[in-house]
Parts: structure tokens; C-alpha cells; sequence
């Protein structure tokens, strides 16, 4: 998976011309996080009540990379 993500962000920010992506995540969703750390994502802050999923609002952790932080 990082090398799949890895790949999306060379092109998002090499060839679609992003200068940010950002992953908003459920703070129980470890694998994830773990996922985007190993990317160099940054931690930007909490969202409270972010997303209805399954019946309920769920609270997300706000990553992101901006393309000065090493896209090719």
C-alpha cells in the first residue's frame, strides 16, 4: 500500500499539478495513520463530528503533504 499511495502522489503532484493533499482519517484507524506517517503527511489537527459513517458522526485526524515537502 505505502508504494501504491507513494505512486498517486508522484502523479498528483508531478503531472495533475497539486500543491497539497490532505487524508482525513478516524483516529481508531492505526493502519492508516501508520500508512501516511511512513509518507511524511503532517499532522494538521482534529475534526470533531467530521463525517456521517454508519449512522454517526466520526471524528477524523486532519494529515497532510504539500508538494514543498519533497514532491518531485
Amino acid at each position: 500500500m505505502t508504494e501504491s499511495v507513494r505512486r498517486v502522489l508522484k502523479i498528483a503532484f508531478s503531472e495533475v499539478g497539486l500543491h497539497r493533499v490532505e487524508a482525513n482519517i478516524q483516529p481508531n484507524n492505526v493502519k492508516s495513520i501508520k500508512l501516511i506517517k511512513r509518507l511524511h503527511f503532517r499532522y494538521e489537527g482534529f475534526s470533531p463530528r467530521y463525517l456521517y459513517v454508519d449512522g454517526q458522526w466520526r471524528d477524523h485526524e486532519r494529515w497532510a503533504l504539500l508538494c514543498d515537502d519533497g514532491c518531485s
